[in-house]
């Protein structure tokens, strides 16, 4: 019987197969937006056993291990590692069409050369192979880093945190690869959680300074990006659902964190002034401080309360939101442009029919002193698969320049994701292999190869000035 991966999976034609092996498979990586812990870096740590490495913190599995309905106590409880390797394992046979099936063997085959299909009958022998091969040093956070490819990540950081870790990785001539924390003032940016009281204080406490009027609070989060800058940090990040940046004035944004703090629950009119007005703030402050702006939009967190208040956040309960409006974030982007003071901006939408309308926007801020200034980030979350990375690939060839693309990430708190990376080179191969051989683009290996390169590592770099 075939193997299911092999050399050219989800290649679909000679010239694809081409375009791959020769200009994508060996390019090197730059992860700008992961969820990987720098404390685990620093320490390289050893895993245990395979449900450490690959079911520990992953809520794209557990989401689908809850659809087969697995018991939660398989799943986030304390059951034995085995009895949750065992429970992922008769997910996985259920999962094919889902891309978490392809990661799942793209993982075991690359790190762990396992090419047998993970089942439930399969699932012992995989579980001892596995196991045995984590033992060696080989195996280690660091050295799977190494293994995969990359040359350089970024954690992502509250301002409230010390970046210890970093700065000893940053010390560590040992360590090849470079960690670079990323500045996300999430929880600023969202006075509706129950923790923002308490986020608050615990900011306070660092700056050494008061919060108690938005004024005073962005004086404490320029005080912290000056910290991460000084730290090795070229990007900010935030994620919202789908505000409306046309309107809320800087005397509603203050009163309604004055409410705020006070523990009352804002409507949403104040909660979309205070949410404006302070991105208004961080968009000056990034373009000072010389950051790259990610935007997240459209993510609708915490939906099912029951389970959200026995797990807590990022544990698989979060959806597809509303799509943000043009009008909305052209009206962001204007009021930063107006004085100059735009930063370079990748946006993320994951609802994914904002794709071309995105697009097309982002092309009214581009600017000749900064090539692809204004990215249409790649496919997030519930539509980084084969259908949302060629229709994100498409609209931006569409609407603007796909050889500017900076490309993949993987956004995953697991040491073993970078497969994504793989996975997302194949399928842009594919599509670009594809069009050569229709004849919709030139048939000349050396243009588009450079182009894929490129996309694969080279416009990442550059864009957020790797060095």
């Amino acid at each position: 019987m075939k193997s299911y991966i092999d050399e050219d999976f989800m290649l679909h034609t000679r010239t694809a197969a081409r375009l791959y092996h020769r200009y994508a498979e060996k390019e090197p990586i730059f992860d700008f937006h992961c969820h990987l812990s720098p404390k685990e870096i620093l320490e390289d740590v050893k895993f245990s056993n395979i449900s450490d490495v690959w079911l520990s913190g992953d809520h794209y599995k557990w989401r689908l291990m809850r659809a087969c309905g697995i018991p939660e106590e398989y799943i986030t409880g304390n059951a034995d590692p085995y009895e949750k390797f065992l429970r992922w394992a008769q997910t996985v046979e259920k999962s094919i069409g889902n891309p978490l099936y392809i990661w799942t063997h793209l993982e075991l085959k690359n790190y762990f050369g396992v090419t047998e299909l993970l089942n439930s009958e399969s699932a012992p022998a995989i579980w001892n192979i596995c196991n045995e091969k984590l033992q060696k040093p080989e195996f280690s956070a660091r050295n799977l880093i190494v293994k995969s490819g990359v040359k350089a990540l970024c954690t992502t950081d509250d301002p409230a945190d010390d970046l210890a870790c970093h700065r000893a990785l940053a010390a560590d001539e040992s360590f090849p690869v470079k960690v670079l924390p990323a500045y996300r003032p999430e929880t600023a940016l969202h006075p509706e959680q129950p923790n923002f009281q308490a986020w608050i204080v615990k900011l306070e406490e660092v700056c050494g300074q008061k919060a108690a009027t938005l004024s005073e609070l962005e004086n404490a989060l320029e005080k912290r990006a000056l910290y991460f800058r000084e730290s090795g940090c070229l990007i900010a990040d935030q994620s919202l659902l789908s505000p409306n940046f046309t309107c809320g004035t800087r005397e509603e944004a203050e009163s309604a964190y004055c409410k705020a703090l006070s523990g009352s629950q804002l409507t949403a009119a104040e909660l979309n002034a205070y949410q404006t007005q302070l991105m208004l703030f961080l968009g000056r402050l990034y373009h000072r401080m010389g950051f790259v702006m990610q935007l997240h939009f459209g993510v609708l967190r915490n939906c099912n309360s029951r389970l959200f208040y026995r797990t807590g956040p990022d544990a698989g309960f979060d959806s597809t939101g509303d799509g943000i409006s043009a009008a909305s974030v052209a009206a962001f982007f204007d009021k930063l442009n107006r004085t100059d003071e735009l930063p370079p901006t990748v946006v993320y939408s994951l609802n994914a029919c904002d794709d071309d309308k995105l697009a097309s926007v982002l092309g009214c801020f581009q600017e000749g002193s900064f090539p692809q200034k204004m990215q249409l980030g790649a496919p997030w979350w519930f539509s980084d698969h084969r259908d949302g990375m060629r229709k994100q690939m498409k609209a931006l060839a569409n609407t603007g320049l796909l050889s500017g693309f900076i490309g993949m990430l993987t956004d995953s708190r697991s040491f073993l994701s970078y497969a994504r990376h793989e996975y997302f080179r194949r399928v842009l191969c594919d599509l670009l292999g594809s069009w050569m051989e229709q004849g919709d683009i030139p048939s000349d290996e050396s243009l588009i190869g450079e182009m894929i390169a490129n996309i694969c590592f080279g416009n990442s770099a550059a864009y957020f000035g790797l060095k």
